[in-house]
């Protein structure tokens, strides 16, 4: 079982950390689940990657312009389950590739990872957190 490359678009089973559970005082997500890198930046000095996830849920964004869809055959595609799900433009976490919080995928023969996201919808997923972001509606945790 090794982790996988870091790639934008891949999505890999993480325990996010919502901004409303750090407001609350947690230091632990209260679950696993999907996310997809949207940002990786230069290795720092100490030759470490980091990277930026937003994260896939049942639940519809409050905000409509918060978030996407993911369509029925990608959902299939990565192994998701057959619930609607969305990807939230409104959070992301921000830590040193691997960090501490990657998971395992339940069911899964050792694998941390669903698959890619097709490019299309990378490209609406990276425009609507940098939309969210310039609106000064993006919560970014650093997980380090």
């Amino acid at each position: 079982m090794s982790l996988p490359t870091p790639r934008r678009g891949l999505v890999v089973r993480h325990a996010f950390v919502w901004s409303h559970e750090k407001a609350a005082g947690a230091d632990e997500a209260s679950k696993d689940r999907p996310c997809a890198i949207v940002l990786i930046m230069a290795p720092d000095e100490t030759g470490g990657v980091r990277v930026g996830v937003v994260p896939i849920t049942h639940r519809p964004p409050a905000d409509p312009d918060g978030g996407i869809e993911v369509p029925t055959a990608v959902r299939r595609q990565l192994g998701l389950d057959d619930s609607r799900q969305w990807v939230i433009y409104d959070e992301l976490n921000r830590f040193i590739w691997p960090g501490y919080d990657m998971r395992l995928i339940p069911g899964r023969t050792a694998s941390y990872e669903y698959g890619m996201l097709p490019r299309e919808l990378y490209d609406t997923i990276v425009r609507g957190v940098l939309g969210r972001n310039r609106a000064k509606k993006l919560s970014v945790l650093d997980r380090d």
